[in-house]
This record gives structure tokens, sequence and C-alpha cells, in this order.
């Protein structure tokens, strides 16, 4: 299949486009939200397109994953061809809903032409999707590989954009936690952390946006992957973490007490009790070395990147209405 993607998600679309179809990204002079394009990255099957260019091939799309509710327009404009209506279409929420939850409509609900894909059960439960085909592809990364070595006793954290996200990505626990243990911080927008935590550089550091490849042997280095994220959806830096062999310490909200299984860390909905296991894994080695592995067994088994593959292979089959085996 030639399906139409934006590069809206990159740790998701990593995982997406190791599929076995082509994969169609827009690309514009601004590398803006409406034209990122690939950004440097290794995607075999990803190729870049101008809008002129699309709009002569837009007969040759076979599918759009839309991303953002504007996006269906957007379609329109550049390649003349409406989603859910004479081009096949699916919608991936990535997001928690916003405001009255449980009562949030999605932005797609009561409408059948185009069904929603959830990555997490919890967005699937929580999200009104009215009368909308609803499915559930959980998510799947590459697997780094076992790099955790544990052997700095410091909690390693990574979220992005970390002030401006406040209490939703758990920007007021990590003083708590920074008592048990220092903390690193990986990600875009955390130059202001120190003013906006009140922690010295002793016991919160900074360390930037990184690439995966040297993220990872960084983060593995700590002795644990700490998730303060009170309400967004399943954190890929989590799983991605667990894959590493590192134990984590999560806030029990959203998805997180599906994707930590018992002995892999900790999840609580109370801070008080992660601050405790934060204790304990930094004074006990061993134990978290065992940790870490249950956890990176646990991540495996569900978050592979096969499984999460073959779990689009069904829904781009359902959507595009021909047969699975029929897919090219």
């Amino acid at each position: 299949m030639r399906i139409l993607v934006w590069h809206v998600h990159g740790g998701w679309m990593d995982g997406f486009v190791r599929g076995s179809h082509e994969y169609v990204l827009p690309v514009d002079a601004e590398r803006g939200p409406r034209g990122l394009g690939i950004a440097g990255r290794d995607w075999p099957s990803a190729v870049e397109t101008t809008a002129e260019e699309l709009a002569e091939s837009a007969d040759r799309l076979d599918a759009v994953v839309l991303q953002r509710p504007e996006e269906i327009e957007l379609v329109h404009s550049l390649t003349g061809r409406r989603p859910g209506a004479d081009l096949p279409a699916v919608y991936v929420e990535h997001n928690t809903p916003r405001g009255q939850v449980p009562d949030t409509p999605h932005p797609l609900a009561d409408q059948s032409s185009i069904p929603i894909v959830h990555v997490t059960q919890f967005n699937a439960l929580m999200w009104d999707n009215g009368s909308a085909p609803v499915h559930v592809v959980e998510h799947g990364v590459r697997d780094p590989g076992p790099l955790y070595t544990g052997e700095l006793a410091r909690l390693g954290v990574v979220v992005n954009e970390p002030v401006r996200r406040g209490r939703v990505v758990g920007l007021d626990l990590l003083p708590l936690f920074a008592q048990e243990a220092p903390l690193d911080v990986y990600g875009m927008g955390g130059d202001r952390l120190a003013a906006a935590t009140g922690l010295d550089g002793a016991r919160l550091a900074w360390g930037g946006d990184l690439p995966s490849a040297t993220l990872h042997p960084q983060l593995a280095a700590r002795r644990a992957y700490l998730h303060p994220f009170r309400w967004t959806s399943l954190g890929l830096a989590l799983i991605e973490a667990m894959h590493l062999g590192m134990p984590v310490l999560a806030i029990g909200s959203t998805e997180a007490w599906r994707a930590v299984p018992a002995g892999a860390g900790s999840v609580s909905s109370s801070p008080a009790e992660l601050a405790a296991a934060a204790r304990h894994l930094i004074s006990y080695p061993e134990q978290a070395r065992e940790s870490g592995l249950i956890a990176r067994e646990a991540a495996l088994a569900r978050y592979g990147l096969g499984r999460f593959l073959a779990d689009w292979e069904e829904v781009l089959a359902d959507v595009a209405r021909v047969p699975e085996g029929e897919i090219a």
C-alpha cells in the first residue's frame, strides 16, 4: 500500500514506518507541522513529497493515516480526495482526553467512515467515541537491547516540555524524588527545570534532547527509570526503558498499571510509596537489576515491534476492504 501520513509523533512513527508499505510524508520549505518530512530519520520505506508532487500522484494513494483533526481538510485540499469517502482513512488518537472526562467527545465521534485507532486500552475507554468504529493498537518499539548497567545511583526521566506541561507530567513531584536520588532529565524544553523546581544541579540535571542511540546507553546507566506522568497517554520512553532492562517507578494512572507488571519496579498513585520504592532500588542494585529483567521480559512480550506491525496490518486490511493477504 502507498500510505499518506504526517510526521507528528516521531517515536510512534519510528515503529509505524517499519512495516511493509510505502509511507508518503509531506514536506515543505518551513519543515513545520504540515511538512516536517522525514527530518533526518533512518526510515528506508518512507519518502518525502511536496504539495505539488502529492497533487500529481494523488490517485496512487491507497490510504491516509490521520493524526490531527485538521488533516481531514488538509488531505482534501492537497489531493482532491476526501478521507473516509474516496480515500480509505484511519485516525490515530495518541492522547488521553481533556475536559470533562469521561464525557469528552472525540473529534471523530458519531461518524462511521473513519475508524479511530487508540494507542492504549485506557484511551479507548475514556474517550467518548460515539458511534465511530474503534480499534486499539498498543505501542510497539524497536528493541534497543538489554543495555542496563544501573551503575549510577540516580533516577532517569524522559519528558518533553516539562515546565510548560506542569502537573500533567508530574513537574511538581520531581523535588520529592530528588530527595531520594539525583534526577537526570532528558527531552525537549528542559532548560527551565531548575528554576521551576527549585532544585540545584546536585539534585537535578537536564541532559538535553538526545537521539535514541545516544539517549539509551545514558539512560541505562541510571539505577531506575521514573515515570511521573499524571495524565498523558502511555509514554514510549517508559516502554523503551523497560526494553533496556531498567526497573521502573510509575504513577499509577492511565495505562501504567497495565504496562508495568508486578516485580518490574513499582506502580502507585501514592508518590510517597514510589519515593520509598526509589530509595529501595537505589540501596539494593542487585534487586534493581532483577526487577529490570522482569520489566524487559514484559516489554518484549507486550510492546514488541512485530506484534505492533501485525496489528496494523489487520487495521489497514480492514480499512482498505481487501483480504489481508492481498495487501501489497
